[in-house]
């Protein structure tokens, strides 16, 4: 998702950009989700110098096919809804992806129940085309990997999200909306009926600001901010909690000329009693593979490189009891993830647990993507979507989307199906 704020207005009559106010319609949409809730009349504001600029063009670039998430929740029923809209939008957009399916490989006996589980699991949530398959069978698939058993998903698959993003934001403008990049979002109040010029203030009784002092009037808002969720929430009087803390991924990449050995998504059978999926294999669409991630706290929320550092965003993280309770239950997971990400031969190691051939030498440092994870005070990982909304004047006319965990590129039509609904119910529109 994007990273605090783009504006984007549609279905009315906006006023021309001045330093004191915008002027438009309905309702204010603040992150990234908005430009696809194309049927409702909305305006929006993000932080950011082009659509995808953070999340949305940080991510793996996969397809996922709803495998994971618990049955009944919301993350299975929009994961298996969102990747069939997401093929079908692709086609009718011309977007390019492919289909290379996936293995999530056992390659220890202990994993094996885990991955019945799961085969089970994904049944339960109507992925298509699973099944468990053998050693010959996965040197079939992928001839360089190595393991006991997997489930093959070839429902799976791979697309560039920021040509996504992009589409979806080209779509909500020849709609007639408008997108405002760089427009970051400070403050949240209800207009006073002194400061109005019109009877404007009163049919758009919501006032939007930014750091620069500019001004929107809007009905309603909703925010998708991603790594900011919590802060627009409070900015608008409504509860911090869940409380978002950012985790960076570092990617490694394999040499162009040993991309050969990587066909599609190899997937390792996720253990519980950690939090992350953990080390994968993934095809680009560029022909490049990517491989990793790593999980370790960022110490800035758009902190995509080691070093990256912001005192605000390290001391909210590090002042947030949530956090600590999460660490102290995982100390071991957590201290492993810092020496992996310090240590080239640490990373690749586990990576040969299923190609053995890859090599150090095989290898190279490559990008990194921020995870805008949501915590409660218990230190338990949010793990499904969460809408609030607030009390009072104000509170009454706002829903934020609080946590839109991975897939949700993948689910990204669905959710925003999801979303205009509520904003419907909640605004009684």
């Amino acid at each position: 998702m994007l990273c605090k704020v783009v504006l984007t207005c549609m279905g009315g009559n906006l006023s021309e950009v001045k330093n004191s106010r915008y002027l438009g319609r309905w309702s204010l949409v603040i992150g990234s989700e908005l430009t696809t809730v194309k049927q409702h009349r909305s305006q929006s504001s993000y932080f950011s110098y082009y659509p995808a600029h953070h999340q949305s063009g940080h991510n793996s670039g996969v397809i996922h096919s709803g495998i994971y998430y618990t049955p009944g929740s919301l993350k299975a029923k929009l994961c298996v809804e969102g990747a069939a809209l997401c093929y079908e939008y692709c086609d009718q957009k011309g977007i390019p992806y492919k289909q290379c399916g996936k293995l999530i490989v056992a390659v220890e006996q202990d994993e094996i129940p885990r991955l019945q589980a799961l085969y089970k699991r994904g049944l339960q949530n109507n992925v298509p085309g699973l099944k468990l398959i053998g050693t010959k069978e996965i040197q079939a698939k992928e001839p360089f990997c190595r393991g006991l058993m997997a489930l093959d998903s070839p429902y799976t698959g791979i697309v560039n999200y920021k040509q996504v993003a992009q589409s979806y934001a080209a779509d909500f403008r020849e709609a007639g909306g408008m997108i405002f990049t760089d427009f970051e979002v400070t403050n949240m109040e209800m207009a006073k009926e002194s400061s109005s010029e019109s009877a404007d203030g009163l049919k758009y009784p919501v006032i939007v600001r930014n750091s620069k002092g500019e001004e929107i009037y809007c009905r309603h808002i909703v925010t998708c901010a991603g790594l900011y969720s919590d802060h627009l929430s409070e900015i608008s009087g409504c509860s911090p909690e869940p409380r978002i803390v950012p985790f960076r991924g570092d990617y490694l990449v394999l040499k162009p000329e040993k991309s050969y050995m990587v066909k599609g998504n190899i997937y390792p059978v996720p253990n519980p009693r950690f939090p992350f999926l953990g080390f994968h294999f993934t095809p680009r669409m560029d022909g490049s593979v990517w491989l990793g991630p790593n999980a370790v706290l960022a110490f800035k929320r758009e902190g995509y490189k080691l070093f990256d550092f912001n005192t605000g965003d390290f001391l909210d993280a590090v002042s947030y009891s949530g956090l600590w309770k999460l660490m102290l239950r995982n100390v071991p997971y957590g201290l492993s993830e810092v020496y992996r990400a310090c240590f080239l031969s640490a990373q690749v190691k586990q990576l040969q647990k299923f190609i053995p051939e890859v090599t150090v030498n095989d290898v190279l440092r490559g990008p990194s993507g921020v995870r805008a994870q949501a915590l409660d005070s218990d230190g338990n990982l949010v793990d499904d979507f969460v809408f609030d909304g607030g009390s009072g004047d104000l509170g009454s006319r706002i829903l934020h989307v609080r946590n839109a965990p991975s897939p949700a590129a993948t689910s990204s039509l669905a959710i925003a199906k999801m979303i205009a609904d509520e904003v419907k119910r909640r605004f009684e529109l």
